[in-house]
């Protein structure tokens, strides 16, 4: 399998799991960073668009890992 990096990154596996962990840690983040201007009642669009950020990052970071990790057990298979 000699697959492109997007190609691995688009399987339904790799999306889940990036997925989930972007569900998880995402919203971790956005309550450490933003739970002030929550509460403050100041939360507006450019925390909104911070918000979604928090969350595209713990994505990118999964899929590049898990992308990663399916290229190295490709590897090893191939002699």
């Amino acid at each position: 399998m000699n697959a492109s990096f997007l190609e691995l990154a688009l399987l339904p596996e790799v999306r889940n799991r990036a997925l989930k962990v972007a569900l998880v840690v995402g919203t971790l983040l956005a309550l450490i960073n933003h739970a002030d201007a929550v509460i403050n009642q100041t939360f507006g669009l450019i925390n909104a668009l911070k918000v979604l950020l928090t969350y595209c990052v713990p994505y990118a970071v999964a899929t590049y890992s898990a992308v990663g990790a399916l290229r190295d057990t490709e590897a090893k298979k191939t002699p």
